[in-house]
């Protein structure tokens, strides 16, 4: 049995928490020719308006300026019964998105997040410490997209996961 001996990890990302208060639907991933698949559960994506269809789905790019959801992880894992936090999101094909609601999300760059402050999502080519589509506690002009009716709700673990509301 695991002993927690100051703070219990925030959670996984991607994992919705208190998913009485969360909105999901159905997406659909299509990736932007080789680019815009997701890397990882718990990112921002955006609508691909150039394939024409309701519902598609793509990761945040730098000319992106409206955030429709945050990508989430299934439960169950699907077939493969991947572990938590193991996992890799489909490439193409369905997704669960949450336009409302609370997740756990890992934050990037190397400020801290504190209660309530707003959330901010890295758009530009990624860098070291900033991957394209990671969430940031502060933002950077031109590099980043606040992300709205958006905020923490307190400090990252020590794995950098941490919980925000969404459009509550």
């Amino acid at each position: 049995m695991v002993a927690f001996t100051y703070r219990m990890p925030a959670g996984i990302p991607g994992d919705i928490n208190r998913a009485s208060a969360a909105l999901v639907e159905p997406g659909v991933i299509t990736p932007v020719g080789t680019s815009g698949a997701p890397t990882a559960y718990g990112i921002p994506l955006v609508v691909d308006a150039t394939a024409g269809n309701v519902g598609n789905m793509r990761t945040v790019q730098a000319a992106d300026t409206n955030v429709y959801g945050l990508l989430a992880r299934p439960f169950p894992t699907g077939g493969s019964q991947d572990g938590l936090n193991v996992s890799t999101p489909p490439s193409q094909g369905t997704c669960d998105v949450m336009v409302r609601g609370y997740m756990t999300v890992l934050l990037s760059g190397v400020a801290a997040a504190t209660k309530g402050a707003p959330v901010f999502i890295w758009t530009a080519t990624s860098a070291s410490n900033h991957p394209q589509g990671g969430f940031e506690a502060v933002a950077s002009s031109g590099s980043t997209l606040a992300l709205p009716s958006s905020y923490f709700m307190g400090p990252a673990d020590a794995s950098g996961n941490v919980e925000i509301g969404f459009r509550i």
